[in-house]
């Protein structure tokens, strides 16, 4: 045990001596940024050696240059398409937020209602989002509308699936002990059940950060006449490949800085969480 003990020690002390260290100080903190340029310079690289036909695979040199520089052979309209796909994100992603926790909440406060509508959830979830899109189309027709009704399906089932488990994770001792001490059902989900829901709710946030632009993307591939998706459909019918890979670095980026602000707004609203993690460290 004293053996385990200090190995733990020395572990530990060698870990604080790195952090010391102002290199390995500063790659720690900007670790994403670091890794994001090793993935593009890799690719790159592995490009030009193999020499890539870049109907194939373009170079993220290429694809940037189509993205910021006019090109000869194609106008893609590029501030258009992105404002396009990220007024669809952002709406689709605030209305699964807002209606996915309403929606929790509701369920979670009315056992009857949560045996009644939540096989409705789960037949929808079972759909494919591709096969419903023919029928958007005929009930809403092109543009924004569908485009965000599409995002909502694609991120609104786990949304309501992981608070609904945030708000049942409070322990049973603890809901007897406020109840012992008469507090009523609005007090006992204010005070105890939404505290300990919203770690379940920021991780559902960013999982749809990501199902959001998938589900936006989708949709302009089938049901819009602009958007990065409406860029790749486009792109791909000539095989030019740039367009398409600048698209895809956009949307990754649009998702990424969504994941951002969610995770600063977790740190906004549970500090406590963050206190504790570096008191740990």
């Amino acid at each position: 045990m004293e053996e385990i003990k200090e190995g733990r020690l020395m572990a530990t002390k060698k870990i604080k001596e790195a952090k010391t260290n102002p290199v390995v100080a500063f790659i720690d903190k900007y670790q994403t940024a670091f890794s994001l340029i090793l993935f593009f310079l890799t690719w790159e690289v592995l490009c030009r050696i193999f020499k890539v036909n870049e109907a194939f695979l373009c170079t993220p040199s290429s694809a940037l240059s189509h993205l910021f520089f006019k090109q000869p052979d194609a106008a893609y309209h590029w501030g258009i398409n992105i404002t396009a796909t990220l007024k669809e994100f952002v709406l689709g992603f605030t209305i699964t937020a807002i209606l996915g926790v309403f929606i929790s909440v509701c369920l979670i406060w009315s056992k009857t209602l949560q045996k009644m509508v939540m096989p409705i959830f789960v037949f929808f979830q079972s759909m494919p989002n591709i096969a419903i899109i023919p029928i958007l189309l005929i009930w809403i027709g092109y543009g924004l509308k569908t485009n965000i009704i599409i995002a909502f399906i694609a991120s609104f089932f786990p949304m309501v699936v992981n608070t609904m488990a945030g708000l049942n994770s409070v322990d049973d001792d603890l809901l007897d002990l406020v109840r012992y001490l008469n507090a009523s059902k609005l007090q006992v989900f204010l005070k105890v059940r939404l505290p300990m829901a919203l770690p379940y709710i920021y991780s559902s946030l960013k999982i749809c950060t990501s199902l959001s632009v998938m589900g936006v993307i989708v949709g302009e591939l089938y049901a819009s006449d602009k958007g990065l998706g409406y860029v790749i459909a486009n792109a791909q019918k000539y095989m030019d490949t740039p367009p398409m890979f600048a698209s895809l670095i956009v949307m990754s980026m649009l998702a990424w800085g969504m994941y951002l602000l969610v995770t600063i707004l977790e740190r906004v609203t549970m500090p406590w969480r963050y206190v504790k993690q570096k008191s740990e460290d």
